[in-house]
């Protein structure tokens, strides 16, 4: 991962632990609505294609995926972009 917790202010903690696809992503576009534009979102998750998923879902909406980390456990920074969830 690029940038750490301890290096951003998290603004939301979003635990979707023990959730398969596409309820990381569901949960993640509700969480991101909640926060402001440069506001940022961490994400806790089990699903392996969380990456995938994510990863797809911050090129397609302009949210910035800061980046990610882990392996059966997988955390994930998310930069709330100009647009809407």
């Amino acid at each position: 991962m690029q940038e750490s917790t301890e290096s951003l202010r998290v603004s939301i903690t979003l635990d979707v632990r023990g959730f398969d696809c596409p309820m990381p992503v569901l949960k993640t576009k509700l969480a991101l609505r909640a926060l402001a534009t440069g506001e940022v979102l961490r994400v806790l998750a089990t699903d392996p294609m969380a990456v995938v998923d994510l990863r797809a879902y911050c090129a397609k909406t302009g949210h910035e995926l800061l980046g990610w980390s882990g392996d059966a456990e997988l955390e994930f920074l998310i930069r709330k972009g100009g647009v809407p969830g």
